[in-house]
Order: structure tokens, then C-alpha cells, then sequence
């Protein structure tokens, strides 16, 4: 077992020391992270990979500005996002980062542009620029034959791919993924895998969170997490698992 990584990386997009995460319900406290230093640079390709409960949900929401830390501290691109209000969050939420969950979260009434646009809609892009980088995203993932389709009426990979033409498009330094290809068939795993390697490939910061050995073996760092600690944090792991 390791110790915990400590951060300070050169050109690290994500710097996050001996951050706490305790849940409380009157007298029962739950440690759902116990001092964890993580440092991600520009433009790596990492898997957070751990079973239920080991902390890896918690420390995605906290990556992603949608939780705070209990203590310690996180540095996102250099910015200190810890003392941040909800409202300086929701902005570094929209302007740095895309997400890619696991349930696709796309509004069922809606097309797929419509579904993508809607992070530009939050940031003020002006109508008819929302729609048009919309398109060009669904163009990026392979759907531009799909982008007046409603999510019923696409498949469960297709949907997927939406989902991360949603998280292309304000162009964020960093992209979420948390168990993308939970809900999806072998060979629309596969897809999406792919899709996260062309998004590496595009220097983009890749961040995935699974319990999946295989899929985290797609990665180019694989960092292991139980019961609130990082156990592994090395390149070797990879052949391990191959």
C-alpha cells in the first residue's frame, strides 16, 4: 500500500491535500474520505477505481465543485475552490468542467441539441451560437444524423454520447466521468472508451471514476481507492491488470 500522493505536480489541474469528507446525522459521523493528497497534471488521463463505498463518488463531487471538503484543501487549475459560494462554484462548474454520469441525466423532452446546448444556456451564449456548437459537438461524437432525436429515441450508447457532446461544449480543461459505461452494453463501452481516449488525445484532462478493473485499464494512471484512502497510485498497476 502507498501513501497518499502529495500534490504539487508542475501545471497540475487538480491539487487536492489531506481533504476530510464527514457526513453527520445527529450523533453518527461517517468518514467518507480520511486525508486524501491527490495532484492530476494538464492533460492526464487518470481512473479513480474502488467498490462501492471506498469514497470515490465522494471525492468525484468534490473534484467537481458539487461538494465541499469537511477539511483540507483543493486547488482546480490553480484557483482555491474551497472557501468558494454556491453561486462561484456553479461558475466553476460551467466554465471549467464537463460531466459524464453514469444515468445520463438528459431531459427526456428534449432533442439532442437541445439537451446539449443547455450548459451553454446557463453560461449566457447567445441563442443561435448555443445551437450551432451544439451541433458541432453531436458532430464530434458521431450523432450529427441525431441531434433532432429525443433521448427515447436513442440507444443507450447514443445517449451516452450526447451526454459527452453536453460535457464538450463549453470546451472545459477537464471532463468528469463517473462510471460512463455503467449502464451500457459491451460493444457501447467500448465506443465510449474510445471516445474518452480521443478527448486525451485532444490534451484534455480526463478524470474517470469506476469499479470496473477493465475500464480504469484504459487509462494511462489508475489510482485505487478504499474505505476513504488512495491504495495504489502507479503505472504498474496497469500491466496488473491487463
Amino acid at each position: 500500500m502507498m501513501t497518499d500522493s502529495a500534490p504539487g505536480t508542475s501545471g497540475a489541474v487538480i491539487e487536492v491535500e489531506k481533504v476530510t469528507k464527514v457526513y453527520r446525522s445527529g450523533s453518527l459521523s461517517v468518514a467518507a474520505l480520511r486525508g486524501v493528497s491527490l495532484s492530476i497534471s494538464s492533460g492526464e488521463y487518470v481512473a479513480i477505481i474502488g467498490p462501492s463505498g471506498s469514497g470515490k463518488s465522494t471525492l468525484m463531487h468534490i473534484l467537481g465543485c458539487l461538494d465541499v471538503p469537511t477539511s483540507g484543501s483543493y486547488h482546480l487549475a490553480g484557483e482555491n475552490v474551497g472557501g468558494m459560494s454556491e453561486a462561484a462554484l456553479a461558475e466553476v462548474r460551467n466554465r471549467r468542467i464537463g460531466f459524464v454520469f453514469q444515468q445520463f441525466n438528459l431531459l427526456a423532452t428534449m432533442t439532442a441539441w437541445q439537451n446539449v446546448e443547455l450548459p451553454l444556456a446557463y453560461a449566457g451564449v447567445h441563442r443561435s451560437d448555443r445551437k450551432e456548437r451544439a451541433m458541432e459537438a453531436l458532430a464530434r461524437v458521431g450523432l450529427a444524423g441525431r441531434v433532432h432525436h429525443r433521448p427515447g429515441e436513442l440507444s443507450g450508447g447514443q445517449q451516452q454520447r450526447v451526454a459527452v457532446a453536453r460535457a464538450l461544449v463549453t470546451e472545459p480543461d477537464l471532463i468528469l466521468a463517473d462510471e460512463p459505461t455503467g449502464n451500457l452494453d459491451s460493444t457501447s463501452a467500448r465506443d465510449v472508451l474510445r471516445l474518452m481516449d480521443e478527448l486525451h488525445e485532444s490534451g484534455r484532462t480526463l478524470v474517470l471514476i469506476t469499479h470496473d478493473v477493465e475500464v480504469a485499464s484504459a487509462s494511462g494512471r489508475v489510482v485505487g481507492i478504499r474505505d476513504g484512502l488512495l491504495t495504489e497510485d502507479d503505472s504498474r498497476y496497469l500491466e496488473s491488470v491487463r
